[in-house]
């Protein structure tokens, strides 16, 4: 038997203007702005959602967006979309590709925010099937990961309704519209180390005469890779990335520095200590090794927290996504090593749902051999790639996955 509120969302999704959700869609793809420069993107959600009926307030969190719809008595929902892009040069071809130089929205975040636009526009389009309170949030910077706390930090809970629960979604690789929810941790833990090797500098021709930081950090990156094999028991999922390394400005001469960039992703803070703990320990014992003048530096940098679904509410999502979808349109594929700063939002107490929503077209997928839809999934174009380019099939997949993940916590009847 289906819901009340998937029906509603059936209803209120019935005749979605797709067309026009496109075109919006193409522009924010046109137009990618970095972390917290979302300048056009939010001023172009802020119209929809003002045109919509919603009060709207602009630069919440320095580019984020809020717009509240008040709809009598009932539970107040957050739907959250992140609008930033990536320094990633489009390879794409397409004909919408991005007119910015070394801009692109490479992450599909201008598909969250079109999802968001749609959905929004809908429930107030039919709040005569609902009551309580719809709190649309247009976030900044998600890949620096710092936006969802600048909008906590500038009031978002004092300035506006506090909500009872908070939904998100990402697009993701796989199959055109297939839902993944995991009811638990679905998202890992990032955290950037940097590490400055200390040596003596001087002439090529006399290495002797020098302690040379490069040989330094070449042996401390081979030695790095042993942190998640040597150190972490097989059950501890983890990666560590050396993903930079700079040093010298020229062939013939031997540099008195060189710097380190590390990311690694985790899915427990105790992992993610002893990772650190063994990162210092292996970058002392490198330098000692070498007579280094001085230790070295080790800094942690930018962090994401762990993405953990509260399990009721995500069931409950993933519940009323089986009536709208299909039962077979919904799996668990276990949690990813990607990270996020949503829950930044949820302060630590407020239960969430977040979940993928697939996105490769048809003809990208089926060139892809096998039958696992995970194994495929890691061959096709994925977040973050010059080339990856959600499906526009997916446009109306998202809006219903919004619209009825919010209905069943709103009052419907």
């Amino acid at each position: 038997m289906t819901s009340a509120a998937a029906r509603a969302a059936l209803d209120l999704t019935g005749d979605l203007p797709v067309a026009d959700l496109e075109d919006f869609y193409r522009d924010l793809h046109r137009h990618p702005e970095l972390s917290f420069q979302e300048h056009r993107t939010a001023t172009r959600l802020a119209a929809r959602l003002k045109a919509a009926g919603f009060e709207t307030v602009e630069g919440i969190g320095r580019t984020g967006v809020v717009g509240v719809l008040r709809n009598g008595d009932g539970p107040t929902v957050l739907m959250r979309a992140d609008m930033d892009a990536l320094p990633v040069t489009e390879e794409t071809s397409l004909p919408y590709a991005s007119t910015v130089p070394g801009v692109m929205h490479a992450c599909g975040h201008d598909m969250h925010v079109t999802w968001l636009v749609g959905a929004a526009e809908a429930l107030a389009a039919g709040r005569d099937a609902w009551s309580g309170t719809l709190m649309v949030v247009g976030q900044p910077a998600e890949e620096s990961g710092g936006g969802a706390a600048a909008m906590v930090a500038d009031g978002l809970y004092d300035r506006f309704p506090r909500p009872e629960v908070l939904l998100g979604q990402h697009v993701a690789p796989g199959p055109v519209s297939r839902i993944a929810h995991v009811p638990g941790l679905i998202m890992s833990a990032t955290t950037d180390v940097d590490i400055v090797v200390y040596g003596r500098g001087g002439h090529g021709s006399r290495p002797e005469t020098t302690v040379d930081p490069v040989v330094t950090a070449a042996f401390l990156v081979t030695r790095l890779q042993t942190v998640v094999s040597r150190e972490l028991a097989p059950r501890e999922q983890a990666v560590l990335t050396v993903g930079r390394i700079d040093a010298g400005t020229a062939a013939n001469v031997i540099p008195s520095t060189a710097r380190i960039s590390l990311n690694l992703r985790t899915q427990s803070e105790g992992v993610r200590d002893r990772m650190v703990a063994a990162i210092r320990r292996m970058a002392a014992g490198e330098c000692l090794a070498a007579g280094c003048p001085r230790e070295p530096e080790v800094t942690l940098g930018s962090t994401f927290p762990v993405t953990v679904n509260d399990a009721d509410t995500d069931r409950r999502v993933a519940g009323v996504h089986r009536e709208v979808f299909g039962a077979d349109s919904v799996f668990d594929p276990g949690p990813a090593m990607g990270s996020e700063d949503f829950s930044h939002l949820a302060e630590g107490k407020l239960p969430y749902s977040y979940w993928f929503v697939t996105s490769t077209p048809a003809e990208v997928w089926d060139a892809v051999p096998g039958d696992d839809l995970l194994g495929r999934s890691e061959s096709v174009p994925s977040n973050h790639s010059p080339h990856f380019a959600p499906d526009l099939a997916t446009v109306p997949t998202g809006v219903r996955t919004l619209v009825s993940g919010a209905l069943s916590f709103l009052s419907v009847g």
